[in-house]
């Protein structure tokens, strides 16, 4: 899920990681909004409020809006630098610093949020931008730009593209590539439907709190790789 990247990556490796962080992502969409009223998973539309709040002379509101842009910006640099120093020395474990962190800046914000949403929503809006920009870097780069789980305004595009290109394209290779493209498409959009759907029930009850299932989801699917791993590792061992 994780560990393969590049030829190594089947279409099973992503749908297991899309299902897997688009879950998680659904959560934080969900959650970060219900808290703070802020879309915490992308920032197109921080981008359209910064610009309004520009042409309306609010600087300081516009200048909160800068920094939700900036911070996804600022998780999806720092997850791939760290991939970038990782990688040169253990291919294996590019993602475990950057998931780690993800699941760390949920689990702090699922126990201190409360309070911080009286004191200080932004910093909520900040810190979860910053974990979505770090999911969403590694997975493209993992997935090789194959898998987005953040956000689906590209999902639906690509979506309506490949559902018209199969009353086009008749070729047998073509269309299972088509249809696996689709299906990859749906899982993203269903699981992240289904973490919204999760985070919604749950926040009635939890409150942030719910961001605990995304951090422990995370954790698990590390763990999952890990075990794989070994196991590939101990394989190798004995066969050799």
């Amino acid at each position: 899920m994780f560990i393969h990247q590049g030829k190594k990556r089947t279409a099973k490796h992503n749908l297991q990681i899309a299902s897997l962080l688009s879950f998680v992502a659904g959560i934080v969409n969900v959650a970060g909004f219900l808290a703070v009223a802020k879309l915490t998973t992308n920032v197109t539309g921080h981008f359209a409020f910064f610009v309004d709040e520009i042409f309306k002379l609010n600087f300081w509101q516009g200048f909160v809006y800068f920094l939700y842009i900036f911070f996804f910006f600022l998780g999806s640099f720092s997850s791939n630098f760290l991939v970038e120093i990782i990688s040169r020395r253990n291919d294996n474990f590019v993602y475990i610093i950057p998931t780690s962190i993800e699941s760390l800046i949920l689990l702090l914000v699922a126990v201190f949020g409360k309070n911080m949403i009286v004191e200080n929503p932004n910093l909520i809006a900040c810190s979860l931008l910053f974990a979505m920009g770090l999911q969403n870097s590694l997975v493209t780069r993992i997935s090789n730009a194959t898998v987005r789980t953040t956000h689906l305004t590209g999902l639906f595009t690509d979506l309506g593209i490949e559902l018209s290109q199969l009353f086009f394209y008749h070729e047998a290779e073509t269309r299972a590539k088509l249809f696996s493209s689709i299906r990859l498409r749906l899982t993203i959009i269903t699981f992240f439907f289904i973490g919204g759907i999760i985070g919604g029930i749950f926040y009635s009850k939890m409150g942030l709190q719910v961001l605990l299932i995304g951090a422990f989801t995370l954790v698990l699917g590390m763990i999952f790789d890990n075990i794989k791993l070994k196991i590939k590792l101990l394989h190798k061992k004995y066969k050799h």
